[in-house]
């Protein structure tokens, strides 16, 4: 389905703008900057004001991320519990960094906010599905899901 199909679906539904942006992410992993500019057009807004809304969420990129982003909290809980073993099992794991994406395009790492998830730290999420009381030894069985 194209950008301009899905944001359609949404044009007039209130709180459009949000649910189009995120059948777009289910889509693309991203929101593709022509989707923006249409977004804006379909919603009655400039362009600055649809592309604020897109880099204002978190969950939102506006830059090509892989089929798979694994979000990992940085909250202090999850840090205490040990989120930067995590952190360096998932870069080895997958050879990138936090912030980059693999050469295939499956996989991007990213850092977020606490996900609410405190009791079962540290936690991360993948495509938004929580994965909770994580540590270096669970990492390739979570990556296996993905492949």
């Amino acid at each position: 389905m194209d950008y301009k199909e899905i944001i359609a679906k949404f044009a007039d539904k209130p709180g459009g703008l949000i649910e189009s942006y995120h059948a777009l992410l289910k889509e693309f992993s991203y929101l593709p900057e022509e989707a923006i500019v249409e977004a804006a057009k379909v919603f009655k807004m400039s362009t600055a004001e649809a592309y604020g809304v897109a880099t204002f969420y978190s969950m939102f990129s506006v830059k090509s991320r892989g089929k798979y982003v694994i979000r990992i909290c940085e909250s202090a809980p999850c840090h205490i519990a040990g989120a930067a073993e995590v952190v360096a099992a998932m870069e080895k794991e997958l050879g990138i960094k936090m912030g980059e994406s693999t050469a295939d395009g499956r996989f991007t790492l990213e850092f977020t906010e606490c996900v609410g998830q405190c009791q079962a730290t540290p936690v991360i999420t993948v495509n938004g599905k929580p994965y909770l009381d994580v540590n270096a030894a669970k990492i390739p069985a979570i990556l296996a899901e993905c492949k």
